[in-house]
């Protein structure tokens, strides 16, 4: 990825974000509490089989697809908005720890992973 393009994905993921914050409440149909269960549930199923897999394997990628319906509970995201995330992820220290934490590569391999999922993924905003 180049840094235009990344900027452009980290600008679509805080315009898109900011835009559905407003428009709902601040998230407020959200069930956080549950969103929180299905990612934990998810990173761990990730983290077991990280070692050992490619982030475009079709398992991995089910997984991803699982990220995404979940992050889909907020907002339904465009691909550039969706690639934003996975370098929020990266570049914010407290959504390192917090991923990293479940293994430590996470980011790094979630973030192939998501970029992956985007460019062949369906489902997205337009």
């Amino acid at each position: 990825m180049g840094n235009q393009y990344e900027d452009e994905c980290r600008r679509a993921l805080a315009g898109e974000q900011a835009k559905s914050l407003a428009e709902t409440d601040h998230w407020e149909h959200v069930d956080r509490d549950r969103v929180h269960q299905d990612w934990d549930a998810l990173y761990k199923e990730i983290a077991a089989v990280l070692e050992g897999s490619l982030p475009g394997d079709p398992q991995i990628q089910e997984f991803v697809g699982r990220h995404f319906d979940i992050a889909c509970r907020f907002y339904v995201p465009t691909r550039k908005a969706y690639v934003g995330m996975a370098l929020f992820y990266a570049e914010n220290d407290d959504m390192r720890d917090f991923h990293n934490s479940y293994h430590p590569r996470m980011v790094e391999f979630l973030g192939e992973a998501m970029g992956i999922f985007a460019e062949r993924g369906t489902g997205f905003a337009p």
